[in-house]
């Protein structure tokens, strides 16, 4: 098990290296003047001369190359440098400000999504073909179709415009968190429901199951001891594979919802040509996916001995 952690950690290093190294090469490729955002109208006032020498003092004139070593060389030392349009400002800082925000939102959407699909799913599949079952599946259907920042913004006009019971922005108070907590959690829903569903109607039909009833278990032993414990194993694979678009989500909700968390400034920091700022957030969401998968291996190890015997 040591070794197959450390394998995997090799492993999580080498995809962070490679998603820096292509987001640097993105940034620099792309369009947009980061001291132009820096210094607004007065950028207008200023001869290209002294741009340069501002450049020059942020090291934006060098090779794209050269200032990735420069970043990766500061990034070891834990200093993801100094803002360039919010002068004066940490990235460090400024992650480390949004990060707990979006953790909670994706924390609380996750449980949410996971205690009502895997339930769903599950009864689902011990009354298939029933009112309950079909019902399920057109749910599920809906919500993979449904766009996120649609069901956002229908549920602002509804919840905050017509019946006045929510906040629309912000992160202060309990009902803040029940917005965008549900429209994260509507397409994760809808995608684990149809996978339990899927996963327990295949183990139902195994041997082993058979073998149980047979030997005049009660059937609820038989599902929740034995069904549902194999069953589970796709699940936690795809919880870890589908937290990478949990995160990618955030940045469109936390933005509908002016949620103050590494979404909203990572959309905040790209309109704005901030370049140390979106690399040190893209940066932070890759640990936090590949620790997340990590994570999800070992808990799949501990679940399925087999794994671990491997």
């Amino acid at each position: 098990m040591t070794a197959y952690v450390i394998r995997r950690l090799l492993q999580g290093f080498f995809v962070v290296f490679v998603v820096s190294v292509v987001t640097f090469f993105i940034i620099q490729a792309g369009p947009g003047d980061p001291i132009e955002q820096m210094l607004g109208e007065g950028a207008q006032q200023m001869t290209e001369e002294d741009l340069d020498r501002i450049r020059d003092k942020w090291g934006l004139d060098d090779p794209w190359y050269e200032q990735y070593f420069s970043w990766v060389g500061n990034l070891a030392q834990g200093d993801m440098g100094i803002s360039i349009v919010r002068v004066g400002q940490p990235v460090n800082d400024m992650i480390i400000s949004a990060a707990p925000s979006t953790i909670k939102l994706n924390l609380f959407a996750l449980l949410l999504s996971t205690t009502i699909a895997v339930p769903a799913g599950m009864f689902a599949a011990l009354r298939r073909y029933s009112i309950f079952d079909s019902s399920i599946m057109v749910a599920a259907s809906g919500g993979v179709a449904i766009p996120n920042f649609w069901a956002g913004l229908m549920l602002i006009v509804l919840l905050t415009g017509t019946l006045g019971w929510l906040p629309a922005t912000g992160f202060d108070s309990w009902k803040h968190y029940i917005m965008p907590v549900t429209v994260l959690a509507i397409t994760e829903m809808a995608v684990l429901a149809r996978l339990m569903r899927g996963t327990m109607l295949e183990v139902l039909n195994q041997d082993y199951i058979n073998t149980a009833r047979s030997k005049g278990l009660a059937e609820r032993t038989v599902v929740l001891r034995h069904a549902v414990r194999n069953a589970l194993l796709p699940i936690i694979t795809v919880i870890g594979y589908r937290s990478a678009f949990l995160l990618s989500g955030s940045v469109v909700i936390e933005t509908i919802f002016s949620v103050p968390g590494l979404g909203r400034l990572f959309f905040q920091s790209i309109t704005r040509a901030d370049y140390q700022v979106v690399q040190g957030i893209v940066l932070a969401f890759t640990l936090l996916v590949v620790l997340t998968n990590i994570i999800t291996d070992l808990l799949y190890a501990v679940i399925d001995p087999r794994i671990r015997l491997k």
